[in-house]
């Protein structure tokens, strides 16, 4: 049973950490990803690496290629617009739902994660912007309690993570980003559900935009 637990603590370190170097852009679109190299890299067994590629391909981060390997799966400009297109229609209903909702604790959360947010902007944390701004919506997804909803965006969440660090490094953005949330979050706090869809799909077509601008080059 220990070797077991061993393989699973293995494998789950290398989804992890493949996860996260391919959203924030370490590891590179079409770039070849060799079982042995990243076995050596992050110091765990081939078969840990081979098991949370199957993971990421099915995630649709990663893709193989007959005799060719896996390598990181490049995202059109027109299938990006595409998945900002579906994420604004739900999570227009997840705003929607949240202000029905929301506690006077859950409003609390939510002004507590944006006024992080705000320090982290005065610090130049970016980063730790985008990570905030991932709880954030993930606290009204929490809140809206709306199960088929939640169940379409866990389908989106990986590419949804990966262009979030790409758009929140064009200038001005993250300035813009929190506006947008502080909207988001006074409506939901007013329980108004109809200005928090349209607060939220506003700030969802600002990210698409956004996200145009940035792909040209990152992808």
């Amino acid at each position: 049973m220990p070797a077991e637990a061993d393989k699973i603590t293995e494998a789950d370190e290398s989804y992890t950490r493949l996860y996260q170097a391919i959203v924030r852009g370490q590891l590179l679109p079409n770039e070849r990803l060799v079982e042995l190299e990243l076995a050596e890299k992050f110091d765990v067994g081939r078969a840990a690496v081979r098991t949370a590629l199957v993971r990421l391909e099915q995630e649709g981060l990663v893709e193989r290629e007959p005799n060719r390997g896996a390598r990181v799966r490049l995202v059109s400009e027109a299938e990006a617009v595409e998945m900002y297109e579906v994420r604004a229609v739900l999570e227009g209903l997840v705003a929607r739902y949240a202000a029905r909702n929301a506690t006077d604790q859950d409003i609390a959360t939510l002004r507590a994660i944006h006024k992080q947010m705000e320090a982290y902007l005065g610090q130049g944390e970016l980063l730790k912007i985008s990570d905030l701004n991932a709880e954030l919506h993930e606290k009204l997804l929490q809140i809206a309690q709306h199960q088929t909803v939640t169940r379409l965006l866990e389908r989106l969440r990986a590419q949804r993570v990966r262009f979030q660090y790409r758009t929140v490094l064009l200038a001005g953005r993250a300035q813009h980003s929190l506006a947008e949330h502080r909207a988001i979050i006074e409506a939901v706090a007013a329980h108004n559900s109809d200005a928090a869809e349209s607060a939220m799909r506003q700030h969802l077509a600002k990210v698409t935009e956004a996200m145009r601008q940035s792909i040209g080059t990152a992808f």
